[in-house]
């Protein structure tokens, strides 16, 4: 009988040890951060919109995570692959987190090289963002229309900061899907992409609406189409790539760069990051993105806040890198892959 009680406590006491070790892997661990410094990885250059958003989230996640220091670091090259692998492959203890290129989502779809990461193994904090695609062309270009750049004879340099970013690879799907001679130039990081367009090296771009709010606002360009599932408010005039009369391919490759467009200015934690961590940085990143300080900054510095948090974000990008062999196969087909 004594060895009957004394089996039935010992198992009472191992199912509470699993609640109260459960439980404190639940709990926001904020504790744990006083007097740390959090690394905040921008896989890119200083200035461009990346390093932006980085900047003015780090400020807030700071204030949100008591006792604790975030520094951004930019970590630029290969597209975002160098900073994005650096976040991936950091010590999952709460303390390196990072944003990158959703451009990424392409090329870890058709096996670019030097990827180490997995974009559906990160610990998503939140996005900042969704990336209302656009492209638009330098207000000095000969284009005044949409159509008038699918007829164009002529190459049309479109700028992009490197192989294996959004604006490259989707200036290879959209030239794919319109059926236009748009050729991206990689080189032109941060803002240099409309330097290059006031200096006519390079015609247009295609990019982030929020991104590219302040070149646009002062009317250096002219907006020729959206690549997005519906009408931003500030461009009722300007048509959808979906209202264009596209083939079924086309239609399909627009269809892509539009979803992808959902997720905007992602903040990652490395896979396995230690649950209660993790929490306190969803939490902190939670509150800063609906600090009302942090959202009049935002209207000053002209970048849109429209987040998501958490194992929402987590979900978007599993569905987005979940692609039937079809659009695989149609992405390879246009973007080239050495191996």
């Amino acid at each position: 009988m004594r060895t009957k009680k004394g089996f039935c406590f010992a198992i009472i006491v191992a199912l509470f040890l699993s609640l109260v070790t459960t439980l404190n892997a639940a709990n926001p661990d904020f504790d744990y951060y006083k007097g740390k410094t959090i690394t905040y990885i921008v896989a890119t250059k200083p200035g461009g919109g990346y390093d932006v958003y980085g900047r003015l989230i780090s400020k807030y996640l700071q204030k949100y995570i008591p006792g604790s220091l975030v520094i951004v670091k930019n970590v630029a090259g290969a597209g975002h692959i160098i900073g994005a692998n650096e976040t991936y492959m950091a010590k999952p203890d709460g303390r390196t987190i990072g944003t990158y290129n959703t451009g990424l989502i392409y090329a870890q779809l058709v096996g670019l090289q030097g990827i180490r990461f997995d974009l559906a193994k990160y610990r998503y904090i939140g996005k900042a963002n969704s990336e209302h695609r656009v492209l638009l062309v330098s207000i000095n270009s000969p284009y005044k229309s949409i159509k008038d750049l699918i007829e164009s004879k002529e190459p049309i340099k479109m700028a992009s900061s490197g192989v294996g970013t959004a604006a490259y690879n989707e200036t290879i799907i959209v030239a794919a899907g319109l059926g236009a001679n748009l050729k991206p130039i990689p080189g032109y990081s941060g803002r240099e992409g409309e330097m290059g367009m006031m200096r006519g090296e390079v015609t247009g771009t295609i990019g982030s609406y929020a991104g590219l709010i302040g070149f646009i606002k002062a009317k250096e360009c002219r907006i020729l189409l959206q690549i997005a599932n519906r009408k931003h408010k500030d461009m009722p005039d300007v048509p959808l790539a979906k209202e264009l009369n596209l083939s079924d391919k086309g239609r399909k490759f627009m269809a892509i760069v539009a979803g992808n467009g959902d997720l905007g200015r992602l903040t990652a934690a490395p896979p396995n990051t230690q649950p209660g961590r993790l929490e306190a940085l969803r939490e902190a990143y939670k509150k800063a993105l609906n600090d009302p300080a942090l959202l009049k900054d935002a209207e000053k510095m002209m970048v849109d806040i429209d987040p998501a948090f958490g194992d929402e974000v987590e979900e978007m990008m599993k569905e987005v890198m979940h692609q039937p062999e079809e659009n695989v196969t149609m992405l390879r087909s246009v973007i080239k892959v050495e191996q």
